[in-house]
């Protein structure tokens, strides 16, 4: 298979949460919602890992990434706080590491000295995703220990949106060097020649 048609199918695998997510919603049956979050976590550490090992990292791969993580995530969270099996302060706590980086990511593209910086995943993150998942399996099939679980997903949440600004501002330095140094070698590839005496006939 072509790196082309795996990029497809990459990327079609990392898509296929958005369907998972309309599942979650228009099937009420808990168990069956509990096997879509096990399919979204599958999905997601099987893109991840081909990705990775098979050399198929692109740009446009970790961008649809997360963002199709994001739409399962929030999706069944919502859905099951309208089901009412769980209250809106687990619902924000689950959700402020989204909303900072929903946040991250609109500062730097909105502001131009950031755009150069490659945003990228941080091992924090995806700790916390991993909890939100099985908190979410918890949510469905044993309640009791949902709570401890939230509280901990809050404080790694906070965590990763200092980690992950951090992050940021430590690649917009080297992003910043690398295109003063592209301008220095530009004006020394553009710097005016001597003057041209004028030649004695």
């Amino acid at each position: 298979m072509g790196r082309q048609a795996s990029l497809v199918l990459l990327n079609a695998l990392s898509l296929s949460r958005l369907p998972m997510a309309a599942a979650f919603i228009a099937v009420p049956d808990t168990k069956a919602r509990a096997a879509l979050v096990l399919l979204a976590a599958l999905s997601d550490f099987l893109d991840g890992w081909l990705a990775r090992h098979k050399g198929l990292a692109t740009r446009l791969g970790a961008l649809i990434d997360p963002v199709a993580d994001r739409a399962f995530m929030v999706t069944a969270i919502l859905v099951c706080y309208l089901d009412g099996l769980i209250g809106l302060p687990e619902v924000l706590v689950l959700l402020v590491r989204d909303i900072g980086t929903a946040i991250g990511f609109l500062v730097t593209r909105l502001v131009p000295r950031l755009r150069p910086v490659e945003l990228k995943a941080r091992m924090l993150g995806k700790v916390v995703t991993t909890l939100q998942l099985v908190t979410l399996l918890c949510v469905l099939l044993y309640p009791p220990v949902v709570r401890p679980l939230v509280a901990l997903i809050g404080v790694l949440s906070l965590a990763s949106v200092v980690d992950y600004c951090r992050a940021v501002l430590q690649a917009r330095a080297p992003a910043r060097g690398a295109s003063r140094q592209s301008g220095s070698r530009d004006g020394a590839t553009r710097r005016p020649s001597a003057p041209m005496h004028p030649v004695r006939k």
